[in-house]
């Protein structure tokens, strides 16, 4: 029996849900689209208990016992993490799960840094968000870039044999949003507007070099990077600078802090990658089960 080829997913979090969602969209088992609801609904409990929203009746290792099938390779398995929340409370996140994707078994394994375990040549396939592919390997230009598509182009090969191959359309977009009162009428915040700005733009610390990227050095001339002050929400934060970036989901309580929703710049979107310099031919086989529901994607596999 040949072994299951290992593909790196997030723990947790909206990444890992687009992935079993693919996983569960190219097979017509049941049994994934059973995987997905569970695994997905496991860790949002988790998720609350960790913020402390909900009261667990057992404690985490009852649960881990609970959640976790080791004898079973076709079953999900936990493990437990440290958060990074105050405390350091222990968390239930996603380990593994084998799954059957017609010609190919694929074993998905948890790792809280997906991206960097290709980098290292860990896994020659793997999920992580596009965000962090901005934010370590995509060069820096005078121009700057708005699709997943683009990415590649701006991959230097001597950095990272790493490649995006496509995008799984869970998109939340990084936005230009500014105050409504500092907008003029008959226009938007977007690239152009932000071309001839000069002033502070409000982002998140974390999201300096993303930005940067994603807007490009020329447009960023005479525009100075601030930030929220600790424990202020961003919104409040764009509306006091009166211009900023800002991973938005729906708009909705960016109006409600008088702020007009701008241009979409870049989708914060989760994306297949594979390391060009791993061949094998069970990587071939896993991206084409993978294709039979990217058809619609930015990159074609």
């Amino acid at each position: 029996m040949t072994d299951p080829v290992p593909v790196a997913v997030p723990r947790k979090g909206r990444p890992l849900e687009a992935v079993l969602e693919r996983i569960a969209a190219v097979s017509a088992d049941d049994r994934l689209d059973r995987l997905a609801d569970g695994v997905s609904n496991t860790l949002r409990y988790e998720k609350a208990v960790t913020k402390g929203s909900v009261d667990a009746d057992a404690g985490p290792y009852e649960r881990l016992v609970e959640y976790s099938d080791s004898e079973t390779p076709a079953e999900p398995e936990f493990t437990l993490m440290r958060d990074d929340r105050n405390g350091k409370p222990r968390r239930i996140v996603f380990d593994a799960a084998t799954v059957d994707l017609g010609d190919v078994t694929v074993k998905l394994v948890g790792r809280e840094e997906p991206f960097r375990a290709l980098r290292t040549h860990e896994f020659a396939l793997g999920f992580d968000s596009a965000d962090l592919v901005l934010e370590e390997v995509v060069g820096i230009r005078e121009s700057g870039l708005g699709n997943i598509s683009d990415i590649n182009d701006r991959i230097d090969p001597v950095d990272t044999d790493v490649r995006v191959v496509t995008g799984l359309g869970d998109t939340v977009y990084h936005t230009l949003m500014g105050r409504e009162d500092r907008r003029a009428p008959n226009t938007t915040f977007d690239r152009a507007y932000l071309a001839d700005y000069e002033g502070p733009l409000c982002i998140s610390p974390r999201y300096e070099r993303l930005v940067t990227a994603v807007l490009g050095t020329d447009a960023l001339d005479g525009v100075e990077f601030v930030y929220p002050e600790p424990d202020e929400e961003e919104e409040a934060a764009i509306t006091r600078v009166g211009l900023g970036v800002y991973l938005t989901v729906t708009g909705s309580t960016a109006r409600e802090h008088g702020l007009s929703v701008g241009e979409h710049l870049f989708p914060s979107e989760t994306v297949l990658m594979r390391n060009a310099a791993e061949t094998d031919d069970s990587v071939s086989r896993v991206l084409r089960a993978l294709e039979r529901e990217a058809a619609d994607s930015e990159i074609r596999v």
